[in-house]
């Protein structure tokens, strides 16, 4: 135990619950917003990966390590959009049920991008023989200098810093803007919504595009911000994961921030445990076991809920 508290009880230990968090919080945002709008977004996982490859294909090509990163940046949140647009056409416009396009989006993205992966490379496993460009690091002037709050907060990735803003950001968009509005009516009363004029369908594929490019923001940093490189699946259930912190935070922005921040957490034990004398299959399972028993006791916690309203 003591060998345990030595290994997380340091701030580099917190400054890597950051690290770990802003792709699932990235994912989870796009999640919320999505269920703002009354949507489900169940191919997150899909659009990371499709996101991930693109950012490190588009930055590999650029040669340039001034702008490459923010080529590839901007290409993977492109694709983001789009597939989250795609999403929109199968659920809304033909009607398809939402679980199963997500999983089928998920399935694509999982074995679509090996197979570009090979096409590219010629490998179906990394794409490391390719060089890729990271994105910045932030060092926070005097912040830096002070000690312990400078380990954590300074020197991270300026992708997990515009996680953190984007919270921020959509809880001024969703609850202090006409169109978050909107969105938001959409999903509380849509049939209330059409009748003062509100476009529901229009308001659901935004909601579709915003939470896709969220999930490729996330996708990107995959790639080129926690690693240099794509490798298949490398998201490793970070989707999954997201889903159910907007669904523990109630698909509200800081909700939402404070659950991926809990399953931040158990990522990052997972990673320090692998430095202990632990069965490796263990450490593997110890963030999925989390989820698994967070998202129990939230279910435990709205079935009472729902008794005592009924009473």
């Amino acid at each position: 135990m003591e060998e345990l508290f030595s290994v997380i009880g340091n701030a580099a230990f917190a400054a890597s619950i950051l690290r770990v968090t802003t792709p699932i919080l990235l994912a989870a945002l796009g999640a919320a917003v999505a269920s703002q709008a009354g949507c489900l977004n169940m191919g997150l996982e899909g659009i990371m990966l499709f996101s991930a490859l693109t950012g490190v294909f588009v930055s590999s090509l650029t040669g340039s390590a001034v702008w490459g990163s923010w080529a590839g940046l901007a290409a993977g949140v492109l694709i983001g959009g789009a597939l989250g647009a795609l999403l929109g056409y199968l659920v809304l416009t033909l009607k398809t049920d939402a679980t199963l396009a997500g999983v089928a989006l998920n399935t694509i993205g999982s074995n679509g991008t090996v197979f570009l992966l090979y096409v590219w490379t010629g490998s179906s496993g990394i794409s490391s023989s390719h060089k890729s460009f990271v994105l910045p690091d932030l060092e926070i002037p005097l912040l830096k200098d002070i000690p312990v709050l400078g380990t954590i907060f300074s020197g991270q990735n300026v992708v997990t810093y515009l996680a953190f803003a984007l919270v921020l950001a959509l809880i001024f968009f969703l609850y202090k803007t006409p169109l978050g509005l909107r969105i938001r009516a959409v999903g509380l009363n849509p049939d209330a919504a059409d009748s003062v004029g509100i476009n529901v369908v229009r308001m659901r594929y935004l909601a579709y595009i915003l939470s896709g490019v969220l999930a490729g923001i996330g996708g990107a940093y995959m790639s080129m911000g926690y690693v240099s490189w794509f490798a298949r699946d490398m998201t490793s259930g970070r989707g999954f994961i997201a889903l159910a912190a907007s669904a523990m935070g109630r698909s509200t922005p800081v909700g939402t921030t404070v659950a991926s921040l809990l399953f931040g957490f158990t990522m990052a034990l997972s990673n320090s445990m692998q430095t202990l004398s632990i069965p490796y299959e263990l450490v593997e399972a110890v963030p999925y076991a989390c989820t698994i028993v967070a998202l129990s006791v939230y279910a435990y916690h709205q079935v009472r809920k729902s008794k005592k309203a009924r009473k």
